[in-house]
């Protein structure tokens, strides 16, 4: 019996993001394997070096071979990888949406000056600046308008990761708790995170943040908050990532970089832009929260002069 295929190839690499998005959520009408999702993910996270680089370099990238391709290009409808390579082509041909990927890849491919050291941080820095162009790229402003107005009026907005995405989380909750009440960190009091899901209502926001190699906890928040009623926000890396079934707006920051762990910088400049639109939607509850703040840090004398 052959396989089910897309009645219609989509046509722009916004089309072909929604369509990994609902895949990945089981929304499709058809499903491909977690290999082949994976590979479509991560075609669509990059449009400038699906377009450019030859069957088999990207089959040399993603470790598979290159017919895996050509049998996915066809599942999506394409008569070909050919076809299905057109669209990212398509893209990347629009000079004012891909001149900051373009520009970090040429600084990157620049030969280093100075000493090692300083060009270390120099190296980093571009790496860095390239990630933020990449989640620029492929923002959604409903999404973000949808985050930022649930993280304005929910009730509770709890925030969780671990390991590194631990940091973040703390940043993004104490940030957050600057300019409104009730945020915490998910498991704040160490009671475990079953606890800490139970004290809250359907509608509470639960931000959840991490990126390959995920966690596999982390993953699993979601997925429970998600069915006991909270409204989830993924922040992670790929339309692959486990974190993207349950959450009701998902944001992608990519992570390549020199850094011996997975690259924190992008996933920071996305959460101060993301508080500032929260801020800006709350308006003047935010500048009385400030104001509140800044009163009690005077009252209690906490900041040396």
């Amino acid at each position: 019996m052959p396989e089910e295929t897309v009645a219609e190839p989509p046509r722009t690499i916004e089309d072909l993001r929604a369509l990994a998005l609902s895949i990945g959520r089981d929304e499709a009408g058809f499903s491909l394997g977690a290999k082949a999702h994976d590979v479509f993910a991560k075609l669509v996270e990059a449009p400038e070096q699906s377009a450019v680089r030859s069957i088999s370099e990207l089959a040399d990238q993603f470790g598979i071979n290159p017919s895996t391709l050509t049998r996915l290009a066809k599942r999506l409808g394409f008569e070909g990888f050919s076809d299905f390579q057109a669209v990212f082509r398509k893209a990347i041909a629009n000079d004012q949406q891909y001149f900051y990927s373009r520009q970090a890849g040429r600084l990157m491919a620049a030969p280093s000056v100075g000493n090692a050291e300083v060009e270390a941080f120099a190296q980093l820095a571009r790496e860095t600046a390239a990630n933020v162009d990449g989640f620029l790229g492929q923002l959604d402003g409903a999404a973000l308008q949808g985050a930022t107005r649930l993280l304005a009026s929910a009730r509770r907005v709890r925030v969780h990761g671990v390991r590194q995405f631990h940091s973040l989380a703390s940043f993004l909750t104490y940030c957050l708790g600057m300019v409104r009440s009730d945020v915490a960190l998910l498991d704040a009091p160490r009671l475990g995170v079953a606890e800490a899901l139970s004290q809250l209502d359907r509608g509470d926001v639960v931000i959840v943040a991490s990126c390959a190699p995920y966690t596999r906890s982390v993953a699993e928040v979601a997925r429970v908050a998600a069915s006991n009623g909270q409204t989830v926000i993924a922040i992670t890396d790929s339309r692959s990532s486990p974190l993207v079934p349950p959450a009701a707006h998902a944001f992608f920051i990519p992570h390549a970089s020199s850094f011996y762990s997975n690259s924190m910088g992008a996933y920071v400049v996305f959460c101060e832009a993301l508080l500032n639109l929260v801020a800006r939607e709350l308006g003047d509850k935010a500048l009385n929260s400030l104001a509140g703040r800044e009163r009690l840090i005077a009252e209690m004398n906490i900041e040396v002069g």
